[in-house]
């Protein structure tokens, strides 16, 4: 039939590119499980063997070798075929390399190899593995292109090369992305296979760690176990790296391995590129110190002050020192591609490996019994020579020489050309015993390898010999670090931890200020700016606490909200800072914030304990706290009328010191106040006394100090008071008697004109400094050890000196700066 066929567009292009796409999947893109190998990646091993191109002869030009390749067996461009020998040969990209390279075949920057006309290349000894016993039809040949040679389907592949040496390759919509292992473990857990065929993925993971790069680097336990059970999963893989001080004294970070696959040169524009963005600050320095001797070495130089833990953390967050390999467990298998676990994977190399064994053991018994059934015919020629002469002198050709020596000896054609082959030297009796013994050691090969052939057990214990055979050979240690790494490099990993006072003023702004900006002064001083404020402000609250801590900030109508401190907005000192409601949208418009108390978590043990200001205390444990959202939590129920004024946290037998403004003191153990749930009253702590005369304020609870259990003044603690006109004392803790709650308490300040009500009374030990506030935003910061210790009933002394219509609002003892 001739002529123009009509035909469905559709359909022809469907079946046109499913051929196309199976022949790319099938014979160009993914390895097969046996040999681990793409066709092109076998044909140049096989044409590096028909070549002579062993481990122990001279290297050929590389350009001979791709000459080879594409002349017989891969009929495509010269560069693609270059490009995998190339890769077969450098060791960072294969653990046990294939090909043993002379020249420039690339570097770790991405340098490409130099061209095949300078380069010469041989096999290595662990690609000679791959092709041991080729000769002995132990896998199947097919003709190649043009049909005028053969070439093998597959290589007999003795060690598991797809395993130890892993693939990566992109077909049409599939991928394969298999890591490589170590060579000793993958031995060591088939050996475990052959024994137990149906051992499980544990068991075989006492063996088999886990990938093992060439590059070395760590890995991440996580991932490895799904990767091994499914065929697929993402690992994370991080370069080694060490913080150590150089001679001039600066930290510097050193990078001697990095992820496999990784560009160098890549690794380090990004670094650059990273300090560039202010994403890594702290650089001051980067160069790369690789040779041959450190094939990586990275050297980060830091600036002085920096933070080597931190700024490392860095580099795995905003550059590719940590990376995620994708595990695609995909190979050809039986001429699909099919994504495997790791033991199925195993188990079709033992297969294979059967096969192979299986072939070549019954070759070798064919060519045993071959030779076998010659000496044979010799041995018995030799026992008639003289009778054997004179039929063949009495013949008149070759052909009929043999079949009288068939017809009267009854051996067959084969015997009988070779006793016509045989040369005179073996007719001496030195040589037919030669020949005996030849013929008996074949009789007991033959019956070995039978022996093999017909019993299956013997047959895996070959297999188990070879196996370790390569083992002891080839193996070596791991290079690559199984351990367990952050699932990911979170915010507070890239943050120093550092002392900040947090200071919050009352028309509600807040900032963060590095403790280094406020200089120590002497007692008396005038102070220094806390901040620039308007006139209708003032400041209202300080607090010292670390970046990593939590930040909690409970309300006046009992709430809670929690920030870290590394969120806070940082400014200097004279800096207005940033209003709490856009920290807090939550907050409501009459509530405002009571106290502030830093928490390193809410795993801790102990209780939070809550002080309001008609004399109410409530104890509920920290765990019950967790669960704060940004909605905020109810921290206490108040009743009508009250407000929070403070929170602190005990253990069993500490103390708890609650101050009045009108200088009265009630110091109880935190035991008589039972733990509640947090939507609770609590119970009364210390009883007020209301107001007297017409237009005289009642007392109310200002100031809550909690003293441990150990804290009875004899080691050196003391309660600190400081009034509204600056005046401040020390007195010993062991002026305050504990008595049970509810009482009205013992005199802690003589409260006078002059002194002013009693802005706060905290607990110290002497070595402290203490900050200071003014309604006017002056802030001081003194030595506690400057304010005199006196008696309860004393007034004290001037700790600042307050302008006209100004006075203190707060004070808090901060650590020394030498002890922070």
């Amino acid at each position: 039939m001739t002529g123009i066929q009509p035909v469905d567009i559709t359909s022809e292009v469907k079946t046109n590119f499913i051929n196309y796409a199976m022949n790319v999947i099938v014979d160009r893109a993914l390895p097969d499980v046996r040999d681990g190998l793409k066709p092109v990646q076998r044909r140049i091993m096989y044409a590096m063997l028909q070549e002579g191109l062993m481990s122990n002869h001279k290297h050929a030009k590389s350009a001979s070798v791709v000459g080879e390749v594409m002349k017989k067996y891969h009929p495509h461009g010269d560069s693609a075929i270059y490009d995998a020998m190339v890769r077969l040969g450098q060791w960072w990209n294969l653990r046990y390399p294939l090909v043993d390279p002379q020249g420039n075949f690339g570097s770790m920057d991405g340098d490409m190899a130099a061209a095949m006309r300078y380069t010469e290349a041989r096999m290595t000894k662990v690609a000679e593995e791959l092709l041991a016993d080729l000769e002995k039809e132990t896998v199947d040949l097919k003709p190649n292109y043009d049909e005028t040679t053969e070439e093998p389907t597959v290589l007999p592949s003795a060690l598991p090369n797809l395993l130890i040496n892993g693939a990566s390759g992109i077909a049409v919509g599939m991928a394969t992305n298999i890591p490589p292992h170590n060579l000793t473990e993958i031995s060591n857990g088939l050996l475990a296979l052959i024994d137990h065929r149906d051992i499980s993925l544990d068991e075989m993971m006492q063996h088999v760690k886990g990938p093992d790069f060439p590059t070395g680097g760590r890995i991440s336990a996580q991932g490895i176990r799904e990767a091994f059970a499914t065929g697929h999963s993402g690992l994370k893989v991080r370069g080694k790296a060490r913080i150590e001080e150089n001679k001039n004294g600066r930290t510097q970070i050193i990078i001697s391995e990095i992820p496999y696959q990784l560009n160098k040169t890549n690794l380090l524009q990004t670094i650059s590129q990273m300090y560039k963005a202010g994403k890594i600050p702290d650089i001051s320095a980067l160069r790369d110190e690789s040779d041959r001797k450190e094939p990586v070495r990275i050297v980060v130089e830091l600036k002085r002050g920096a933070i080597g833990t931190l700024v490392l953390n860095q580099l795995y967050k905003y550059t590719q020192l940590q990376q995620t390999y994708t595990v695609i467990n995909l190979s050809i298998v039986n001429g699909e591609p099919r994504v495997l676990p790791l033991i199925d994977t195993m188990k079709y190399f033992l297969d294979h490996r059967r096969d192979v064994v299986t072939r070549r053991t019954q070759y070798e018994l064919r060519k045993a019994e071959e030779r076998a059934h010659v000496l044979e015919g010799l041995l018995r020629a030799l026992d008639h020579i003289d009778e054997v002469i004179n039929l063949i002198r009495a013949s008149n050709t070759g052909a009929e020489a043999r079949d009288s020596l068939m017809a009267r000896f009854g051996l067959s054609e084969i015997q009988s050309q070779a006793i016509l082959d045989m040369r005179l030297q073996r007719l001496v009796g030195l040589e037919r015993e030669k020949l005996q013994g030849e013929y008996d050691e074949l009789q007991k090969t033959i019956a070995f390898l039978k022996s093999i052939l017909g019993d299956e057990g013997l047959l895996w214990k070959e297999i188990k010999k070879e196996i370790k055979d390569i083992r002891d050979r080839y193996g070596d240690e791991r290079r690559s670090v199984i351990t367990h790494l952050e699932e990911d490099i979170n915010k507070e990993d890239l943050i120093a931890v550092e002392d900040m006072v947090i200071t919050m003023t009352k028309a509600g702004y807040l900032k963060r200020t590095n403790l280094d900006a406020y200089r120590a002064q002497s007692r008396g001083g005038r102070g220094s700016s806390g901040g620039k404020l308007r006139e209708e402000d003032v400041n209202t609250r300080v607090f010292v606490g670390s970046t990593h801590d939590y930040l909690l900030f409970f309300t006046d109508q009992g709430r809670v909200f929690h920030e870290k401190i590394y969120d806070l907005p940082e400014a200097g000192r004279d800096a207005k800072g940033t209003h709490i409601r856009n920290l807090l949208p939550s907050l409501r418009e009459a509530e405002s914030i009571a106290s502030v108390l830093s928490v390193k978590g809410f795993d801790e043990q102990g209780y939070f304990i809550f002080a309001t200001q008609k004399g109410v205390v409530k104890k509920t444990l920290i765990t019950e706290y967790g669960n704060i959202t940004s909605a905020g939590l109810i921290a206490i129920n108040l009743q009508d009328g009250d407000e929070l004024i403070g929170v602190g946290i005990v253990q069993d037998g500490d103390d708890v010191v609650l101050a009045t403004r009108n200088g009265k003191a009630m110091r109880f153990d935190s035991g008589d106040v039972r733990a509640t749930g947090r939507a609770t009253q609590g119970v009364i702590g210390i009883r007020l006394r209301e107001g007297g005369k017409a237009g005289e304020e009642g007392d109310a609870v200002v100031s809550m100090a909690l003293v441990p259990k150990n804290g009875n003044g004899e080691n050196g603690d003391e309660l600190l008071a400081v009034s509204e006109c600056g005046l401040g004392k020390r007195t010993p803790l062991a002026d305050y008697p504990a008595k049970g709650r509810g009482g009205m308490g013992v005199i802690t300040l003589d409260v006078t004109e002059k002194t002013g009500k009693l802005v706060t009374l905290a607990r110290v030990a002497g070595n402290e400094e203490l900050m200071v506030l003014t309604e006017k935003g002056t802030v001081i910061r003194t030595r506690v050890e400057e304010v005199r210790v006196t008696g309860r009933n004393a007034q004290g002394v001037k700790v600042i000196n307050v302008g006209d219509g100004d006075s203190v609002i707060d004070a808090f003892p901060i650590r020394r700066e030498d002890e922070l």
